[in-house]
């Protein structure tokens, strides 16, 4: 599995590999298949807005609320995310989403 080494990394609640359908293809952590879903909606909307700005593609998605931490890197056909607490350095997730997408593109 592409993301069990995350789970290990301090802060980290949940990784996904999801499809665009919002089906996770890899799933770690107690919110792990919600964070999926509601990710594939995510993409959905920021795909709308980033056309009417004519702003290209997404690569990544972060944000922040009262909790959690989330950091996306978007692929053509899927994203992979990490769930972090809440005021964790979100850095070492988001390396290590960027290192696994590169190993995905490439078919490993």
């Amino acid at each position: 599995m592409k993301l069990n080494a995350m789970m290990a990394m301090p802060g980290v609640q949940a990784a996904v590999m999801v499809g665009l359908d919002g089906l996770a293809l890899e799933a770690h952590g107690a919110d792990a298949e919600r964070l999926a879903a509601e990710l594939a909606a995510l993409r959905t909307s920021m795909e709308r807005i980033t056309r009417r700005l004519e702003a290209g593609g997404i690569s990544r998605v972060a944000f922040t609320s009262d909790k959690y931490e989330v950091v996306a890197v978007a692929l053509p056909n899927m994203m992979l995310a990490a769930l972090l607490a809440r005021g964790v350095d979100t850095r070492a997730a988001q390396q290590e989403l960027a290192r696994v997408a590169l190993d995905v593109q490439a078919g490993r």
